[in-house]
């Protein structure tokens, strides 16, 4: 019931007068912010809007991209060889930022949604939100390097594509859900709504989800980063205490 009274609230803001664009973005979010917890194994998030304009529907359909991005980081890819019988390290490349986490979602075949200039400029695909600036000599393709990333992390599903996902109904209203996988890293999530139409992007919108430890989750990972001592010392004195209560409870039932 809520989705439906939202989903109206945004289909009578899509046809109220507009001072600017002819077509642009309003947007909605299920939640602007997941908390991770001990028990934390991931999230959906409904991704949800419309499409607010002046003028009537044109011949052209529009098209709607959805993209969200988590922190962007350095990443050293390694290559491994066989040498000797034994595979060992070989090359490595840095990655200079590639997203912790990233999705995007389409309303129709990426070909149909975004030009390939269109998305050089707007940096809207996997491989154009990695930033990588080249490898060493001995390194060889330094493109060899950022496709096994994003291998990677698709199998872990941290990279997600998804085309014709996204439900874009009456060119007017759409919504879609993106999965967060449990092992997310703290920080802004960039979420943008792009509207297309062919293959040019019309309107852009932006926001953020914030992703933040909770409870026991973030006192220790507080205590870690700025006592880490106190931390070491802790970690040490729960093993003990654990080791203790385990051989104690078989010594007991040795017993018993």
């Amino acid at each position: 019931m809520v989705v439906r009274a939202l989903f109206a609230l945004l289909f009578a803001l899509a046809f109220a007068p507009a001072p600017s664009a002819a077509e642009e973005v309003v947007l909605g979010l299920s939640k602007d912010r997941v908390a991770i917890t001990a028990r934390f194994d991931g999230s959906d998030i409904l991704i949800f809007g419309a499409v607010k304009r002046e003028a009537a529907l044109q011949e052209d359909p529009l098209r709607v991209v959805v993209t969200i991005a988590g922190p962007s980081e350095p990443v050293v890819v390694r290559r491994k060889d066989r040498k000797l019988g034994i595979w060992v390290n070989a090359a490595a490349v840095e990655v200079d930022a590639a997203p912790s986490f990233y999705a995007v979602a389409t309303s129709a075949p990426w070909a149909d949604s975004l030009s390939e200039v269109e998305d050089l400029r707007h940096k809207v695909s996997i491989p154009r939100a990695i930033r990588s600036v080249g490898a060493p000599a001995e390194a060889g393709n330094s493109q060899d390097f950022t496709d096994a990333l994003i291998r990677i992390r698709q199998a872990n599903g941290l990279y997600q594509v998804a085309e014709n996902a996204v439900d874009f109904r009456e060119q007017t209203l759409f919504s879609t859900s993106v999965r967060m996988p449990s092992n997310l890293t703290e920080g802004s999530y960039v979420t943008r709504i792009f509207l297309t139409r062919g293959g040019t992007v019309v309107s852009e919108y932006e926001t953020t989800i914030e992703v933040d430890k909770v409870g026991l989750e973030r006192l220790l990972f507080t205590m870690s980063r700025q006592q880490p001592l106190a931390y070491g010392l802790m970690s040490i004195a729960i093993a003990v205490l654990a080791g203790w209560s385990a051989s104690t409870a078989f010594r007991l039932m040795r017993q018993g």
